[in-house]
């Protein structure tokens, strides 16, 4: 039910993406980029669940965070780009979702002062757009605050095209491709 594009940049940098087959809709994006020695580091989770530290290195079994502690993570629909924070009791009132213009980050301020975060949105930063206020919203639920900004028509645009152009790909694993092991 997923199709997982693999891409590699002319500057080192890696980017795997996975789509659902019947919606299209990104499930997740991550980044890899070599580190100073030239190896490959470790994947950077754009959009979809975070990477679990338990299944990380056997050392973190010693001292781990507590399960209680914010989850901040992004999960994006068709037409919005939304970031969803789990563990989050307070009432929506205490929240306050803004857009720093100059420094082209949104942040999530608490008036009780428990919760401070700024993120920036890189596809906004890779298309070069501005952020608007106005496309900016949030809301609580179930102790989680979701935040969603509306995509540009730009992004809609370009996004509409990447799908045009990976449905002409075929599968590595479809067994049709010219690929021929020995």
């Amino acid at each position: 039910g997923k199709r997982k594009i693999h891409y590699l940049f002319e500057d080192g940098k890696e980017m795997a993406e996975e789509y659902d087959i019947k919606t299209g809709q990104l499930i997740s994006r991550k980044w890899r980029e070599k580190n100073t020695l030239g190896g490959t580091g470790k994947w950077q989770v754009e959009v979809g669940e975070p990477t679990s530290p338990l299944l990380g290195a056997l050392e973190s079994e010693l001292i781990t965070e507590s399960s209680s502690n914010p989850i901040f993570m992004r999960k994006d629909t068709l037409s919005s780009f939304q970031w969803r924070i789990r563990n989050l009791p307070y009432p929506k009132e205490v929240y306050s979702v803004c857009v720093e213009e100059e420094q082209r980050c949104c942040v999530i301020r608490t008036s009780n002062k428990k919760y401070y975060k700024k993120f920036s949105i890189p596809d906004l930063d890779r298309y070069h757009l501005p952020l608007d206020a106005a496309a900016l919203s949030f809301t609580h639920a179930n102790n989680t605050l979701i935040i969603t900004y509306q995509k540009p028509k730009e992004i809609l645009a370009a996004e509409e095209q990447l799908q045009k152009e990976l449905k002409k790909i075929k599968a590595a694993n479809s067994g049709d491709g010219d690929c021929k092991t020995q």
